[in-house]
């Protein structure tokens, strides 16, 4: 008689970034205080809220240049609270800053290659013993940034100083450079701020079809047309704590939300 064969059901994979009541305090003054988020793997979600209300400090705090004072952080289930930025990196969280800063006399190409992880060639003993595998891994570094320029639309600028950039292709090199990471989730911090209309289309686009393959996005944003555009959820902050969390049109019409936005406007 044949063994019957049990079917069971794969347990649900872990939330790409789970904040649970993360607070910061800064000499006795809460920025942050007991914020709770999640974002699911292939999730786009907006972090929004007015000047003051602690966005940047809880993306610090998820991207790890900021610690908590209490609550805990964990990415793909690992819990990384106290772990430095590179740990996180290598957990598959990276992450952009609202003003880039490329390295300026280097190339557009070099700038993406720093973002490059495995790179054998900085061993000293790995140039004089495996200078082949040097070679192939320097090669293949430079196929995938030449690659990631292309899908950011830069490839035409790979060997110019990265500081002749407009401030639009700045932020879509510093996508190329994290994307070097292979990562699972980025934090986008205000990518659409300073940005001419042109490529600010490009840079939607762009973000729209790294969603698509995949790739979970935490949008930090003032610009609720962009927000409508990319994102199913929203999170709203005020004063350091969650004010209303669902789709950016419950969101934006939230009484409490726009009481925290009276005066600035979402």
């Amino acid at each position: 008689m044949a063994a019957s064969t049990v079917q069971t059901t794969p347990a649900p994979l872990p939330p790409v970034i789970e904040a649970r009541r993360l607070t910061k305090r800064f000499e006795g003054l809460t920025v942050v205080s007991e914020m709770s988020l999640t974002v699911g793997r292939g999730e786009m979600v907006g972090l929004i809220g007015p000047n003051g209300a602690g966005k940047t400090t809880m993306f610090n705090l998820i991207a790890g240049s900021l610690k908590p004072t209490s609550g805990e952080l964990w990415i793909s289930g690992r819990e990384v609270s106290g772990a430095a930025p590179e740990t996180r990196i290598a957990h598959g969280l990276a992450r952009t800053f609202q003003i880039p800063r490329p390295f300026p006399e280097m190339s557009v190409l070099e700038n993406v290659l720093v973002g490059g992880q495995q790179q054998v060639g900085e061993s000293l003993f790995a140039n004089f013993l495996r200078p082949s595998a040097v070679r192939a891994r320097e090669t293949a570094l430079i196929d995938k940034a030449r690659s990631l320029l292309d899908f950011v639309t830069l490839s035409h600028l790979e060997h110019q100083p990265a500081r002749v950039l407009s401030g639009g292709q700045r932020k879509l090199l510093e996508l190329a450079r994290v994307l070097m990471a292979d990562p699972d989730v980025i934090l986008l911090d205000e990518p659409a701020a300073g940005v001419n209309p042109v490529l600010l289309e490009v840079i939607i686009e762009r973000v729209t079809a790294l969603n698509r393959q995949g790739v979970s996005i935490l949008l930090i944003e003032h610009n609720m047309d962009m927000v409508s555009r990319l994102c199913s959820r929203v999170v709203a902050m005020a004063l350091g704590k969650p004010l209303a969390e669902g789709s950016p049109a419950d969101v934006a019409a939230n009484p409490a939300v726009i009481d925290a936005y009276l005066g600035g406007g979402l």
